[in-house]
């Protein structure tokens, strides 16, 4: 399985963002290369199907940042539909939409799409930092995890849990679907 470390369509999808990433711009990005990486492993993409997954893996947590909150998945679709509509992409829409959408699913997605249980899966590799590999090499996922660093991504996501806590302690992983 290759890992494919420069994504220059995913630097160039993230580049507008920047400024609002700040500080966890390497950390988001890195844990957008490495969903990616598990993704193509997961299914080989044809040329579609890689572009769709690297527009979703783009936008997918990125409502965390432009919103500033941890019930980010309606931010996070907002900002892929707007991308879409303006790149002419529109058709891809739904499809998008739903891999952004179920990729926090505790269960597998329902989608008709294949790809929107494909992006769930690879997500959940990274965020469980290779404890789930569903059937991915546990060598595989270490070279991933080895070659493109974690960044601070995780120590982020629990610094956020923190505060979704203090605010609001009732609804503490908001972005979670059953």
């Amino acid at each position: 399985m290759q890992i494919e470390e420069h994504l220059s369509r995913l630097d160039a999808l993230l580049e507008p963002w920047r400024a609002r990433l700040d500080a966890d711009h390497a950390a988001y990005r890195n844990h957008c290369r490495r969903m990616l990486a598990f993704c193509f492993a997961l299914h080989p993409p044809s040329d579609e199907e890689r572009e769709k997954c690297v527009i979703a893996a783009c936008f997918h947590d990125l409502g965390l940042w432009t919103d500033d909150t941890l019930d980010y998945l309606p931010p996070s679709v907002r900002l892929a539909r707007e991308y879409l509509a303006a790149a002419g992409l529109s058709a891809w829409s739904e499809e998008i939409a739903a891999m952004i959408d179920d990729h926090h699913k505790l269960r597998a997605s329902t989608s008709p799409w294949p790809l929107v249980e494909i992006f769930r899966r690879a997500d959940l590799v990274d965020f469980s930092l290779g404890l789930v590999r569903f059937g991915l090499p546990a060598d595989f996922v270490r070279e991933v995890k080895s070659r493109i660093p974690n960044a601070g991504f995780h120590a982020r996501l629990v610094r956020l849990t923190l505060r979704q806590l203090v605010r609001d302690p009732l609804h503490l992983l908001p972005m979670m679907k059953w």
